[in-house]
């Protein structure tokens, strides 16, 4: 299938056949797709954490809207933001990205200064919600290259962010749990919204063009 094909097949799975679990080759790929992802100044503000174990998926869905998805899925994915910028944390990629391109270390110096005066200024808060809609990216380009392989997924924002936090152990990380994609191959027997049309705004409604 093309992409457009696959995302027309992909849909929000509500049941999971706990019995088939995605390869690992596949787990890879998806979480490549959202290494790969663009994001703000090329910092890869986020990190992903892929849970395959079933105790501790078990506590992850401890106070989670349809907890019953996360426990019998395949992975969980958590996609966890920077919870905040810093100057070592702006160097490091920057040394690392002349380091690869066998470029002098200081090369984009100019530029670096320039985003640690928008970013180190400001509340950790205000900088955490820039990471985390950064990390969106990278959630989008998993759900996508998901649907290419034909892994189902349920993208979630209805769990506990605090213990999950707490559970991963994310603050030591110097991280906090945005979003979690599950998994899997559903159920299609279980699950109510399978087999339904899928259903979005007509391009007519959709696009506004300026022409």
């Amino acid at each position: 299938m093309g992409l457009l094909e696959s995302l027309q097949w992909r849909y929000a799975a509500k049941k999971y056949d706990p019995s088939k679990k995605v390869s690992e080759e596949n787990i890879d790929k998806i979480v490549e797709a959202a290494r790969l992802a663009p994001t703000s100044s090329g910092l890869q503000q986020f990190r992903v954490l892929v849970v395959s174990n079933p105790e501790l998926k078990k506590k992850l869905s401890e106070n989670a809207l349809n907890p019953e998805v996360m426990v019998d899925c395949s992975h969980v994915l958590v996609f966890a933001a920077w919870d905040n910028y810093t100057a070592e944390r702006i160097d490091a990629i920057y040394d690392r990205t002349t380091d690869e391109r066998e470029l002098p270390r200081g090369r984009f110096s100019s530029y670096t200064d320039k985003i640690k005066g928008l970013y180190l200024n400001e509340a950790a808060e205000k900088n955490f919600v820039h990471t985390a809609h950064q990390s969106y990216i990278g959630f989008a380009m998993s759900i996508a290259m998901a649907a290419e392989l034909e892994v189902d997924s349920t993208p979630a924002e209805g769990f506990d962010s605090a213990l999950v936090d707490e559970v991963l152990g994310l603050k030591e990380k110097g991280l906090r749990s945005v979003t979690l994609l599950y998994l899997g191959y559903r159920d299609s027997e279980g699950d109510w919204l399978a087999g339904m049309k899928k259903v979005r705004n007509p391009k007519s409604e959709f696009v506004i063009e300026y022409r």
